[in-house]
C-alpha cells in the first residue's frame, strides 16, 4: 500500500497532462520545450518507441531514431515531465514484445515494424 501524501501529490501531478494510449513499436513525436539561455523553443524528436518503464509519476520511455550519419540515438523521457509539450502518436506498430533492444543492432530494412492496421 502506497502513503496516501504521495499518492495524492502524484495524482495532482498527472491531472492535467493529456498522454496518448502508446506502446513499444509505435512511432511518436515528442514535442520537447527547449531552453537557451532566456530563450525558450518547441523542439520535435520523432522515432520509435522501444520501451516503457514504471508507474505513477515516475513512468518512462524510450525513444529511438535514425539520426545523421545513420547513428542510432535514443532518448529516454519522463512520461509526466514538465518539459514534454505534447506527445503525438504518428503510427502504431506490430510487434510481439514489449522490449525492443533488438533494434539497436539492426540496420536499414531489417529495423523494419510492420504498421497495424486496425
Amino acid at each position: 500500500m502506497r502513503n496516501k501524501y504521495i499518492e495524492s501529490f502524484e495524482n495532482a501531478q498527472i491531472a492535467g497532462k493529456q498522454v496518448p494510449e502508446f506502446r513499444a513499436g509505435d512511432t511518436l513525436r515528442v514535442a520537447l520545450r527547449i531552453k537557451e539561455g532566456d530563450k525558450s523553443r518547441v523542439q520535435n524528436f520523432e522515432g520509435i518507441c522501444i520501451a516503457r518503464r514504471g508507474t505513477g509519476t515516475g513512468e518512462t520511455f524510450i525513444v529511438r531514431k535514425i539520426g545523421a550519419n545513420s547513428v542510432g540515438v535514443e532518448r529516454i523521457f519522463p512520461i509526466y515531465s514538465e518539459n514534454i509539450e505534447e506527445i503525438t502518436l504518428v503510427r502504431r506498430g506490430r510487434v510481439r514484445r514489449s522490449k525492443l533492444f533488438y533494434l539497436r543492432d539492426r540496420r536499414g530494412k531489417a529495423a523494419r515494424i510492420k504498421e497495424l492496421k486496425k
